[in-house]
């Protein structure tokens, strides 16, 4: 019999420190114990200018779902092309809490509050992003061009 895995405020608050000492802002906290588990669950710690770069997920098992746990983020949904068809602002607070991603969606998140925390889920076992599936049209992370594409994501929401 395994172990039970509770996620308590001590928890959050360490990753979310954590988060905020990472250089790319944001840290994962797997709850499963192997990537190779079939259900990938995860704590992602996000802080502002964390910059995520549009993409899907092609494999059709891996619906993406994100629950709010503290903070608030906008979720961008875009065509093929690039464009915003779709967006929401998911808030630990109320209103919209939790979303579920289809896959062949183009997503992005952009981080709105300090100390913001989703639980993660999709299928597993993990496998990196393949080259397509990151958005052609959008920069790469650690690029030049990167913080004034996050700061146009960011006005979405203003």
């Amino acid at each position: 019999m395994g172990k039970l895995q509770i996620i308590d405020d001590g928890m959050l608050d360490d990753v979310s420190a954590q988060a905020r000492a990472a250089p790319r802002l944001r840290r994962n906290r797997n709850i499963h114990a192997s990537e190779q588990e079939p259900c990938n669950r995860l704590l992602n710690a996000l802080e502002p200018g964390t910059y995520f770069v549009p993409h899907l997920h092609e494999d059709s098992t891996k619906d993406e779902t994100m629950v709010m746990l503290r903070g608030s983020v906008g979720l961008l949904v875009f065509d093929r092309d690039g464009n915003v068809v779709e967006k929401a602002i998911l808030d630990a607070a109320g209103g919209n809490r939790a979303v579920t991603i289809p896959h062949g969606v183009w997503h992005s998140i952009v981080v709105l509050e300090p100390g913001t925390i989703l639980f993660e889920t999709k299928a597993g076992p993990y496998r990196p992003f393949k080259p397509h599936e990151l958005a052609p049209w959008a920069p790469k992370e650690g690029t030049p061009e990167a913080p004034a594409y996050l700061a146009k994501l960011r006005q979405e929401f203003a």
